[in-house]
């Protein structure tokens, strides 16, 4: 299984006598996905053909991605923005979007499931939101999402394949994403993402036309020029050395905050989350992003911006033993938070489930959180607490007012001290949840659902609603649609859409 840390193979029949085969049928799906990546500086489209299929070793009904084939790969085009740059040219994405359907042959009656993705400066254009959801409704059933620093940290590290790096070599891989408003941080250990921070350096802060005129100058690139004393405005010609002088500071920059060393007020400035602290070398260091093709070589050929001029500096230090660790080979680069989505359908076992009030059915595109929470041992109701407060940081959501479907893994006897232990832990974490009476969506791997919604309501006497389910297997970066209660079985159909990263 390829997007999951397990043991996979391809042993068996041959593909055509298994698709004939009529339990092959019966476990397995076939989806056509589509991922759309809108970045600051660049937009891309991705068509997939996935095949997914039950886990019927582990006598469960999830279904996990085993083969993916690229059915249509864009080329890489410039994200377009209305003539200020304050709004992105909704028109004009969306010719591009349609232009890719029909290079691929597809209709959107043809995609079963996809995923949108806003990252990076893109995401603070006033119209960012609206576009998502606009392709979402026009153009297929779409997993909707607009990935803040944290977020978009995460997905980087794991569709550049740090993550997979870490887990198989049982190591500490540093992801060093550089994009074109944005560097993000990622630093994952033995499978699991550590820490996540951003600053402001990126390849697209600065363009150029054909004689070096300036016609692209964002804030932060006008700031970041100005610390090597080059006070340009949009209109200014930028010479070649001026270009690379500039390159060179911010490849030191970025260096400097990547190995968390001592950086001077100006540096401490550019840091757009708090700084990741590496604590010492790392094993490995992963690029990915638009800057990382000029870092590996896989890129030459300039576009005007800083993005040839930053990774060519960058590698030329790289050389010269800069890094905290080894550089190995990102499995993305550009194209690492270009993903799809995968989807399957559960029933949920009615014994157990609990809902305060029919309204809360169905949902739809509710974002999956999985808190790293400790249940097996000792609960402590404060730490479970500070661990839900610091996922939601994590995916760059609001408590209290991003609506989620908190996923825990219960370990231990159901013993009614534990319960309580757990339900003051969740309230700590849903401080803003609980004052606004905001509806709590819990999900359980083991018959607690009943148990749980229960005492939340009676015992503590929690004001908003509560839906509880369980016997479903989620994880972090999945989103699911909650049906209506099917009776008279008591279920709840479940649609889980999973973010898939290349591999």
């Amino acid at each position: 299984m390829h997007d999951i840390a397990d043991d996979h193979d391809h042993d068996g029949a041959a593909p055509e006598e298994e698709e004939d085969h009529p339990l092959w049928k019966l476990d397995t799906i076939t989806l056509t996905s589509v991922g759309i990546d809108v970045g600051t500086a660049t937009s891309q489209i991705l068509f997939s053909r996935l095949v997914l299929r039950r886990l019927g070793r582990e006598l469960s009904s999830r279904f996990v991605v085993t083969d993916r084939k690229t059915l249509y790969l864009s080329p890489i085009r410039f994200t377009p923005y209305t003539p200020n740059r304050e709004r992105i040219d909704d028109e004009a994405l969306g010719r591009l979007v349609d232009a890719a359907y029909d290079e691929a042959g597809l209709t959107p009656n043809d995609v079963n499931t996809g995923a949108i993705i806003l990252t990076g400066e893109a995401i603070r254009r006033d119209n960012a939101r609206a576009i998502a959801d606009l392709f979402a409704d026009q153009r297929g059933d779409f997993v909707c999402a607009t990935a803040g620093h944290n977020f978009e940290a995460l997905l980087a590290a794991h569709g550049s394949g740090a993550v997979a790096y870490s887990a198989a070599q049982q190591c500490r891989v540093l992801n060093i994403d550089i994009g074109g408003g944005t560097t993000k941080l990622a630093l994952a250990e033995r499978g699991r993402v550590l820490g996540t921070a951003a600053f402001h350096v990126g390849g697209r802060l600065l363009a150029t036309d054909g004689d070096g005129t300036i016609t692209v100058l964002e804030p932060g690139g006008k700031a970041l020029a100005s610390h090597v004393g080059l006070n340009w405005n949009v209109g200014d010609r930028a010479s070649v050395a001026d270009v690379e002088r500039l390159a060179n500071h911010l490849a030191d920059v970025v260096l400097t905050l990547a190995r968390g060393g001592d950086a001077g007020p100006e540096m401490e400035r550019l840091w757009l989350s708090p700084p990741l602290n590496v604590n010492g070398e790392c094993d490995a260091v992963v690029f990915s992003g638009g800057v990382s093709e000029y870092v590996y070589g896989n890129e030459n050929q300039p576009y005007g911006d800083l993005g040839a001029p930053l990774g060519k500096a960058l590698r030329r230090r790289i050389d010269d033993g800069a890094l905290p660790g080894a550089l190995v080979s990102a499995r993305e680069c550009i194209r690492a938070t270009v993903m799809g989505a995968a989807q399957h359908t559960v029933q949920v076992s009615g014994n157990t489930i609990y809902r305060s009030d029919d309204g809360l059915l169905p949902r739809k595109n509710l974002q999956v959180l999985r808190p790293p929470v400790d249940l097996e041992a000792g609960i402590d109701p404060a730490v479970m607490g500070q661990t839900i407060q610091s996922h939601f940081r994590a995916f760059d959501l609001v408590e209290g007012e991003a609506e989620v479907a908190l996923v825990f893994v219960w370990q231990g006897p159901p013993a009614a001290f534990r319960l309580a232990a757990f339900c003051r832990g969740l309230l700590a974490g849903l401080p803003r949840t609980v004052a606004r009476k905001r509806p709590i969506y819990l999900v359980f791997d083991h018959d607690m659902a009943g148990l749980v919604g229960t005492i939340l309501k009676q015992d503590f006497g929690l004001r908003g609603d509560v839906l509880a389910l369980d016997g479903v297997t989620l994880r972090d970066f999945d989103f699911i649609d909650l049906g209506r209660v099917l009776e008279p079985s008591g279920t709840v159909p479940v649609t889980i859409k999973s973010l898939v990263f290349q591999f």
